[in-house]
């Protein structure tokens, strides 16, 4: 009798161990799946080697050999949640800088293909069938640089006007989520935040939009962007630089809101801990890109209207010689005139070259500012941790 109550607590004795085994192990697996995956072969066959075992102080031992380094790596190496917070103005203006240059520069043939494809009347030699055509036709009948008309003019607008636009949504994305949904993503202050950078944004770059898409019409009377702005100046004025402002803002104002609560929404499904994730930046800027671009499309076309003041269609006897050129002024004027000449449909002509080119640009800018962000505030954070250190020692 004696003898079989001592086998039935040697018994309970080895399950609760082995019950504090698998708990330990739990614990240890879900740190490891919580560090981003940075160990995940090791993690999987760690966890599925430790939940079913029975065992003793051996076992124990293990987990805590394995938690050990684990927490002296999130020491030495933070993960990217804790980051961003701390990074500061200057470093989200840098990074939002790089990001927009690269963006427009890489996406620079497209976003021509987009301007002569949203033109209401072109010329029989401007018209495409899709963007392949576009682009081949350009190339070999205007030559291999035709396509890049302009590029200069949106480089020196797109580093200032990345560097606000991103550095005022991270400060109001964050002053109004702690407003309105403390210590959680707040949709409605992403796209307020968005909103409002978009203010500064295009503020810094209609000027150059103006003047790059002029240069990019065909057969365009400029020899190049001085000359642009020179005539542009001498001839409309300077509000000519900022007659498609408030059209600009009235596209892009919707545009931002839903570019950044679809690429926040898509952050929270696909990258949880908002880590460091490549891949989940390119594929939610991407869609959030997409999604932005279908839906504004008919604004874009006014703008590009308003921005290019097409004498074809800027009075009814412009374009034969019988009067003089009657400029379009105004959102309204441009929708009645897109309206009158192409109907429907002429508020979706590009409609293909716009999302095309807005995927992967969105997707470039996304992928370089949270690489550049990241990359910078980690350096930081080392640098001070190494001070630390030769202070303490």
């Amino acid at each position: 009798m004696e003898a079989d109550g001592f086998v039935r607590r040697r018994r309970m004795t080895s399950e609760t161990a082995g019950g504090d085994a698998g708990v330990a192990g739990a614990s240890a697996g879900a740190e490891v799946r919580w560090l981003g995956g940075r160990i995940w072969g090791v993690s999987e066959s760690l966890v599925g080697s430790l939940s079913p075992r029975v065992g003793g102080e051996t076992d124990i031992q293990t987990v805590q050999l394995i938690s050990g380094p684990l927490e002296v790596a999130d020491l030495s190496e933070p993960d990217y949640e804790g980051l961003p917070q701390g990074a500061s103005t200057s470093t989200h203006m840098f990074a939002g800088a790089v990001a927009g240059i690269m963006e427009h520069c890489l996406m620079f043939p497209i976003d021509c293909v987009k301007t002569r494809m949203q033109s209401l009347q072109p010329e029989p030699a401007a018209r495409y069938r899709n963007v392949t055509d576009a682009l081949r036709r350009i190339v070999t009948t205007e030559g291999v640089w035709r396509p890049l008309r302009g590029l200069n003019a949106t480089a020196v607008g797109a580093g200032p006007a990345h560097a606000l636009y991103f550095a005022c949504y991270e400060k109001l994305k964050k002053s109004l989520g702690d407003i309105i949904h403390p210590g959680a993503n707040s949709h409605l202050a992403n796209g307020a935040a968005g909103c409002v950078a978009t203010l500064l944004h295009d503020a810094a770059m209609n000027p150059s939009e103006v003047v790059k898409q002029r240069l990019q019409m065909y057969n365009s009377p400029y020899r190049g962007v001085i000359d642009c702005v020179r005539a542009v100046w001498q001839t409309e004025g300077a509000a000519a630089f900022y007659r498609s402002y408030t059209t600009q803002l009235s596209m892009n104002v919707p545009f931002q809101a839903l570019h950044f609560m679809t690429y926040e929404y898509l952050q929270e499904m696909l990258n949880p801990h908002r880590q460091y994730n490549p891949s989940s930046h390119v594929v939610s800027g991407a869609l959030a890109g997409a999604i932005a671009a279908a839906a504004t499309t008919p604004l874009d076309v006014c703008k590009t209207l308003l921005n290019t003041q097409e004498a074809l269609v800027g009075g009814p006897t412009a374009g034969q010689g019988g009067g003089p050129h009657r400029h379009i002024r105004g959102l309204a004027h441009a929708f009645r005139t897109v309206y009158g000449l192409g109907g429907l449909p002429g508020f979706f002509k590009g409609v293909q070259a716009r999302v095309i080119y807005q995927m992967p640009s969105t997707a470039i800018s996304w992928s370089v500012y949270e690489f550049f962000k990241y990359g910078i505030t980690k350096h930081q954070h080392d640098k001070k941790k190494a001070q630390q250190r030769e202070v303490e020692k």
